[in-house]
């Protein structure tokens, strides 16, 4: 069996979980390729794509949240059998000639994609018999995001057994949901002694440590999160800030916190997990992917104020079930901070917090997915 996993270069969180499953095939014996989806379209589709979505999020999130609102309603008319094919649609399947020719080309046997876009075009192919090829869709949000339910795969990963509801109401067949979760790399899974993480790190291990993470993209409002969380913690901790890509953004920090030796700038890093287990608490977006591989890690984790849309519902996901304290889209730095430090000292409510974790999130959801494909398309 030759496999293929087709992501898009909109956010790293796609490319991360598509990643995870591209490694746990080639652990488990199997050909397989990893490929943003519209590179194959051409290399210019594929940047002016992932610069919007970039431009949108991190400049005004709040059109983000209407275009997700928008998407959201005419998911809707979808699921009300009206047939409305969306604009998304109609977009992936400019080049689905190219993603067959290069699916026949390259005889793969089966595609994974965690990523709506390469979901839409292959969904044209099969509906217009121009290809035959199974594929799974993976889904990378606490919800069915818009247009997933255009989709026609074999197979649909979801995060949570929780979310079959969700999925089923949007159209999705219900003998097509498989509940294993979220893929994440198994570097998650490990645990390194929190010292030897900070010693490895080139990190003090005086205080305790605040990790910010901005995202691969680096979002906004770090700054004052920081400000506000170095004084609700009394001056007494460690803020570590990942600025992923940003440079700009981090060029700025260094300058606000040029005189404050607790304040770490830290560029973007292939040693997320090694932060992890370097920190006491996490402070990220609530990103699907992000937030799961902080779950696997099983560590403190705080929401910080989420991008409308995808990012509200996985944070009402993860704090209603206790695996999170979530601040919420209009919450200010201050509350935030004030949130964070009653949770560090309720030693009691910690404990829930990483159970919760334990309870909720499957560690080992890449290789089931793979384990899975292999059973069920091997030759």
């Amino acid at each position: 069996m030759k496999a293929v996993v087709l992501s898009c270069n909109t956010g790293e969180g796609h490319n991360t979980a598509g990643k995870a499953i591209y490694h746990k095939f080639l652990q488990l014996g199997v050909e397989c390729d990893f490929v943003d989806t519209l590179s194959i379209a051409g290399m210019n589709a594929s940047r002016a794509v992932n610069h919007s979505y970039v431009g949108i999020t991190t400049s005004v999130p709040a059109v983000f949240g209407m275009i997700y609102s928008i998407g959201r309603t005419v998911s809707d008319m979808n699921t009300q059998h009206l047939h409305i094919k969306s604009p998304v649609y109609a977009a992936n399947t400019l080049y689905r000639k190219k993603l067959a020719k290069f699916i026949r080309d390259g005889g793969y046997d089966v595609a994974v994609m965690p990523h709506l876009f390469p979901a839409e075009c292959l969904t044209s192919l099969k509906k217009h018999n121009m290809l035959d090829i199974p594929f799974i869709c993976v889904a990378t949000d606490y919800a069915c995001i818009p247009f997933w339910e255009e989709t026609a795969p074999d197979y649909f990963v979801i995060p949570h057994p929780d979310l079959a509801e969700d999925f089923y109401s949007r159209k999705i067949p219900q003998d097509k949901l498989l509940p294993f979760g979220i893929p994440v790399s198994d570097k998650f899974k490990e645990k390194t002694d929190r010292a030897e993480a900070r010693e490895a790190l080139g990190l003090p291990d005086d205080k305790p440590i605040l990790l910010m993470m901005s995202g691969s993209m680096g979002f906004g409002g770090l700054e004052e999160m920081a400000r506000s969380l170095y004084a609700g913690f009394d001056r007494n901790a460690r803020i570590i800030i990942l600025c992923g890509r940003n440079e700009s953004m981090r060029e700025h920090l260094k300058k606000a916190f040029a005189d404050n030796p607790d304040i770490i700038l830290q560029p973007f890093t292939d040693k997320v997990s090694l932060f992890m287990d370097a920190a006491d608490m996490v402070f990220t977006k609530p990103g699907g992917l992000t937030s799961t591989e902080a779950a696997v890690k099983n560590v403190l984790l705080v929401h910080t104020p989420p991008i409308p849309g995808c990012e509200t519902i996985n944070a009402q996901f993860f704090s209603s079930r206790g695996m999170s304290v979530c601040a919420g889209a209009n919450a200010g730095h201050g509350e935030l901070a004030e949130a964070a430090h009653s949770l560090w000292l309720d030693r009691q409510a910690q404990e829930k917090m990483l159970t919760a974790q334990r309870e909720n999130i499957n560690p080992d959801a890449a290789d089931e997915i793979c384990r899975f494909i292999i059973e069920k398309y091997s030759k």
